[in-house]
């Protein structure tokens, strides 16, 4: 059996723990060979250039 708590949590107190919770967007820059919205530090998808040279 699982262990039961002794006291009730207080909202505030339930709040702070899911204040960490969040979703985080991933940040988008500009290829700079197509100019489409891409991840930084990643192959662009679009046309397989990185830092101006093509990978794929």
């Amino acid at each position: 059996m699982t262990p039961l708590q002794k006291r009730r949590h207080s909202t505030r107190r339930q709040g702070k723990r899911r204040a960490t919770h969040r979703l985080v967007l991933p940040q988008l820059i500009s290829c700079s060979n197509c100019h489409q919205p891409t991840r930084p530090h990643i192959v662009c998808p679009h046309c397989g250039f990185y830092k101006s040279k093509k990978i794929k």
